[in-house]
């Protein structure tokens, strides 16, 4: 296979390669000093050959890196090669330390030689090399401690999906979508109160005609989200922040987002001042968001809904 044709996302395919590459000469090194090991034993072996004293299976396992399970099965295939015995801890006897027996001890000291030419072996296949490998790995995992390649991945769809998104202004068209997704998040943690049937049953009359505005976040002609923009008339604040929701098929799209920053911008075109809000605090992703994008706790106006108990607002000028 040629993995520079395939490119970057090939990497773990191609350090597998290279570590069947690398293992199939150890096997081979271990017979050039007949040393009666494993190179996946190795691991183990040298863990227990420095510390020189009985070690639990869990902090082996802590100590090398590897799987529990991983090291246990490791340590019962060296058990049968006679490398290694176990006996139960002194001082608590539900653990079981892990020995190298006087085969073990006696191969700890051959293979020390073997060691040396090793090193410098490996040093010098570095020294020609323009990238140093050792450096490299040790950099790259530090880089995936910081976050993985799950996340890093993660982070990108959501990027890519984010830009196929197009934030429409509210059509009749949507009518259907904009109730459906707000019965669903409202019914899912509450019931459908008058207020929301007002918006909902006829957000033309109830939103529009009074100076407010609707978006819609579509995605290959799929509504995935919506959210409005009401009109309020008091002297505090301009406009009102409701019936936001996002399909539960396109959590993790940064949809909320989207349609919340869009929304503000909306407002703030209109000549809003600031925008106020109510929400309830089980709802924490929601709840998150509005903090993300500016807003912050009030004592607000008397609401209409019984599930109100955080009331929020943004000061756009």
């Amino acid at each position: 296979m040629n993995f520079d044709s395939i490119g970057e996302m090939a990497l773990g395919s191609r350090l597998r390669a290279l570590s069947n590459i690398v293992t199939e000469d150890a096997e081979r090194i271990y017979q050039l000093y007949n040393i009666e090991l494993k190179p996946k034993w190795f691991p183990v072996f040298y863990f227990l050959s420095n510390e020189n004293k009985g070690k639990s299976i869990t902090s082996i396992a802590r100590g090398i890196g590897q799987s529990h399970p991983s090291v246990i099965k490791i340590a019962r295939e060296m058990s049968k090669a006679g490398l290694i015995f176990e006996q139960k801890d002194v001082s608590d006897k539900r653990i079981n330390n892990v020995f190298l027996t006087e085969k073990g001890i006696e191969i700890s000291e051959k293979i020390k030689e073997q060691y040396t030419d090793v090193e410098n072996a490996i040093k010098d296949a570095l020294k020609q090399t323009k990238h140093n490998l050792w450096l490299a790995i040790q950099e790259f995992e530090y880089v995936l401690s910081e976050k993985s390649l799950l996340e890093r991945v993660a982070k990108q769809k959501k990027q890519r999906e984010a830009l196929e998104i197009e934030i429409l202004e509210y059509l009749p068209v949507h009518h259907k979508d904009f109730k459906r997704l707000n019965e669903e998040w409202i019914e899912k943690y509450f019931k459908i109160e008058e207020a929301d049937r007002k918006a909902l049953d006829n957000p033309k009359e109830y939103i529009l005609d009074k100076g407010g505005k609707i978006l819609v976040a579509v995605q290959k002609n799929t509504v995935l989200g919506v959210c409005a923009l009401i009109k309020m008339n008091d002297q505090k604040h301009d406009y009102e922040l409701a019936k936001m929701a996002v399909s539960p098929k396109a959590q993790g799209k940064g949809i909320g987002h989207l349609l919340g920053t869009a929304i503000i911008e909306k407002a703030a075109s209109l000549g809003a001042s600031n925008i106020y809000l109510e929400s309830n605090t089980i709802l924490k992703p929601a709840i998150s968001l509005y903090k993300k994008l500016g807003f912050k706790k009030i004592v607000g106006h008397d609401t209409p809904y019984e599930r109100c108990n955080i009331q929020m607002e943004l000061k756009i000028k």
